[in-house]
């Protein structure tokens, strides 16, 4: 079993841990999704420089995923993603909720196909051309005409 690294001082800000356990990219990037109220820490609103400890709860909203994990060790230094695994555990109601709305997107109806048409065919756009060429039934300027000389 890999062992999990840890802070020396039993401190770890929380953008720091979040960027650690690689639910970020960046510390920054995780430091922005704090600031936004993507992350609670055990229930409440924080800020970046908020200190994590062990036991503590993280309700994290990754783009549309709503994720619920404990923390269980601390590190302030991102490592491989099989060490990054070891610093949290994620509730079992959290794993069926994710899993429930992986399904419901698996289910859902493709976007595309709720548009009646798409992109209009080489035909079709000869069609509209013509359309657009042609004048309409009558000439324009001999039903609406605006001289004077033309009294019938």
């Amino acid at each position: 079993m890999k062992s999990v690294p840890h802070d020396a001082t039993g401190k770890v800000r929380l953008d720091k841990w979040l960027w650690a356990a690689r639910f970020y990219k960046t510390r920054s990037l995780s430091s922005e999704a704090i600031d936004k109220g993507h992350v609670r820490l055990n229930g409440l609103p924080v800020k970046p420089s908020r200190d994590v400890k062990p036991g503590d709860t993280l309700e994290l909203r990754i783009s549309q995923e709503l994720r619920t994990v404990v923390v269980r060790a601390l590190s302030g230094v991102r490592g491989p993603a099989t060490v990054a695994v070891l610093l949290y555990e994620e509730t079992a109601e959290s794993i069926q909720q994710r899993a429930a709305a992986a399904e419901l997107r698996r289910l859902a109806p493709e976007p595309a196909h709720s548009q009646p048409m798409g992109r209009p065919t080489k035909r079709d756009r000869r069609h509209i051309d013509d359309l657009r060429e042609t004048p309409p039934r009558g000439e324009w300027n001999e039903r609406w005409s605006a001289s004077l000389d033309d009294t019938d």
